[in-house]
């Protein structure tokens, strides 16, 4: 296991079997986002993209919440943005957003959230950033914005209306009404709900496998799931030609035809 510096002690990351395990560490303010854990969050987002010992990356928190998503304490008439003139606060947060969940969404490994509790707000929106989402059965989410008169931001509206349509999409975030697993899962929020006592090890075992899969492959196939979001079936259909062409020529390929044909399991090397 390789620990990785995040810059703060409300970060936690290591590397274990190609696996990047980032920890939200605020327990005690329910891993609630602030000046010390989002900058970490970003550096740790750009770290796992540029690693080549990367494979995956698992996201969760710490305690028995996954993220309250922003400090509301931290939203008065005494805090930083309250001193910025309107431009240079929509500056600044497009900065920010782009750099967190657009950068988790943007990434080319695969990522997975492990919700151990709740996840609202832009908490929410980084947990639905990543390709799967897991959660334990005790977990919740809330949009959360309408509760402090606030619109939404880090892609929430976006990231909600592919997950689970525009009606649902709507309902969650007008209402900002507690979700439980099971409708989260039934919805189409959650792909998978476990006992809280296996969150963190089913969630490892499908990182661990996924890290070990072949990656030229892995990485095409997100290109062609994100084409499938904006792109017609004609111009997604034209887009997966050269991608599978490339994928046919690497290492990774050549070696799981043979572990096929020699029935064992392959071993990829992402070349």
């Amino acid at each position: 296991m390789r620990e990785i510096d995040s810059g703060s002690d409300q970060l936690l990351c290591h590397v274990r079997d190609g696996v990047a395990v980032i920890t939200l560490n605020r327990p005690e303010a329910r891993n609630a986002l602030s000046d010390d854990l989002s900058p970490a969050l970003r550096r740790m987002i750009k770290f796992s993209g540029e690693d080549k010992d990367v494979g995956a990356v698992l996201l969760t928190g710490a305690g028995p919440a996954f993220c309250a998503g922003g400090d509301v304490k931290g939203m008065g008439k005494g805090s930083r943005k309250a001193q910025m003139t309107d431009e240079e606060r929509i500056a600044d947060l497009q900065v920010r957003q782009r750099t967190m969940t657009g950068a988790l969404f943007e990434l080319r490994k695969p990522t997975i959230a492990a919700l151990p509790g709740p996840a609202a707000g832009a908490g929410l929106a980084i947990a639905m950033a990543c390709d799967i989402r897991i959660a334990a059965e005790s977990a919740f989410v809330s949009a959360g914005y309408a509760r402090v008169g606030m619109s939404g931001d880090y892609g929430i509206a976006w990231l909600l209306t592919h997950l689970v349509g525009t009606s649902r999409a709507r309902e969650l975030m007008y209402t900002a009404d507690r979700v439980d697993a099971e409708r989260c899962e039934r919805i189409g929020l959650f792909n998978r709900v476990v006992p809280d006592a296996a969150l963190q090890e089913e969630a490892f075992k499908l990182a661990a496998s996924l890290a070990a899969g072949p990656q030229i492959a892995l990485r095409n196939m997100k290109d062609n799931l994100d084409d499938a979001l904006t792109q017609d079936y004609l111009t997604s259909l034209d887009g997966e030609a050269p991608r599978l062409v490339q994928t046919s020529r690497t290492n990774d390929h050549q070696e799981a035809v043979n572990a096929f044909i020699e029935k064992r399991k392959p071993v990829f090397t992402g070349t």
